[in-house]
C-alpha cells in the first residue's frame, strides 16, 4: 500500500473565511471608519491596514481567522488577497480589532478569536459590541494576554489612538486629538472646505474690486487736481497782462493777484 504524504505546497489555502464583511450598517461602518483613519495615521509609514483580509499564520495549515481590522508594522500596504505570515517574512500582525455584530457569541469574539491572537502573536485585541455599548481591550504581557481595566480614555501604545465611548458609541482619536471620522463626515468637511475658499477667493476679489474702484477715483481726483491747477495758472497768466485799472473793471482786486 502506498502512502501519499501531503506537503505545505500541495495545500489549498482559502481566500475568505466565507462570511460576509458585516452583518449590518453599523458594524461595516465601524470597519470602514477604523480601517481608513488607521490607513490615514499611517499613510507615511511602513504599516499595513487590512480590514476582513484573511490571515492564515503557519504554513502547512489551514487554520485562520480574518479580524475586522488588524495592523501589521514593518509591511507595505501593497493589495493582497490573504496574508499568508511565511510569506510575509513570518511577520505577524500586532493589534486586531473586532466588532460584535448580533450574529457573533461571546465565544467566538472573548474565547476563540482571543485564543488564536494570542497563540499567533497579536499583542493588542480590541472587541466593541455596539449594540450593548461595551468596549474591551487585552495587550501582552509577556506570552500572555492581560485584560485593559478601563479602555475609556485608553491610549493603545502601538497605535497612539485614544478609545472613548460616546454613549454606545465607539470614538476613536487620532494622537493630535482629532476625531476618527466617517467617509461622509470627511466629504463634508471638504465641501465646507472648498466652500471656504471660494467665499474667501471672492471676498479678496471684491476687496481687489474695491481697491482699483479707490485708485481709479484717486487718479481722476489728481487729474481734476491738475487740470485745475493749470486752468488757474492760464488765468493767472492773462490776468497778468491787464492793468490793475482793467481788473477793476472786472470786479478783481489787484492786490490779490500780488505774490508775496
Amino acid at each position: 500500500m502506498t502512502t501519499l504524504i501531503q506537503t505545505p505546497q500541495d495545500i489549498i489555502y482559502p481566500e475568505t473565511d466565507g462570511l460576509p464583511l458585516s452583518d449590518n450598517t453599523k458594524q461595516f461602518r465601524l470597519i470602514m471608519t477604523t480601517q481608513g483613519g488607521l490607513a490615514a495615521l499611517f499613510r507615511n509609514q511602513l504599516v499595513f491596514v487590512a480590514g476582513n483580509l484573511l490571515w492564515l499564520p503557519v504554513e502547512g495549515s489551514t487554520e485562520s481567522k480574518a479580524p475586522d481590522v488588524m495592523v501589521i508594522f514593518g509591511q507595505d500596504g501593497r493589495d493582497r488577497t490573504s496574508y499568508k505570515q511565511w510569506q510575509e517574512n513570518n511577520l505577524s500582525p500586532q493589534v486586531a480589532f473586532e466588532f460584535v455584530s448580533p450574529n457573533n457569541s461571546i465565544q467566538e469574539v472573548e474565547v476563540d478569536k482571543l485564543d488564536f491572537y494570542q497563540r499567533h502573536g497579536i499583542d493588542e485585541y480590541y472587541v466593541h459590541d455596539p449594540d450593548k455599548g461595551t468596549l474591551k481591550g487585552w495587550s501582552r504581557e509577556g506570552t500572555w494576554f492581560q485584560p485593559i481595566l478601563e479602555m475609556n480614555g485608553w491610549v493603545s501604545p502601538l497605535l497612539g489612538i485614544r478609545f472613548e465611548l460616546k454613549g454606545n458609541d465607539l470614538q476613536l482619536y487620532y494622537p493630535n486629538g482629532e476625531p476618527f471620522e466617517t467617509y461622509p463626515e470627511l466629504m463634508a468637511q471638504r465641501e465646507q472646505a472648498r466652500h471656504e475658499k471660494e467665499r474667501q477667493r471672492q471676498r479678496a476679489e471684491r476687496e481687489q474690486h474695491e481697491k482699483e474702484r479707490q485708485r481709479r477715483r484717486a487718479e481722476r481726483e489728481q487729474q481734476r487736481a491738475e487740470r485745475a491747477e493749470s486752468r488757474l495758472e492760464q488765468l493767472s497768466a492773462s490776468l497778468s497782462t491787464l492793468t490793475p485799472e482793467q481788473l477793476k473793471a472786472l470786479g478783481i482786486d489787484p492786490d490779490l493777484l500780488q505774490h508775496p
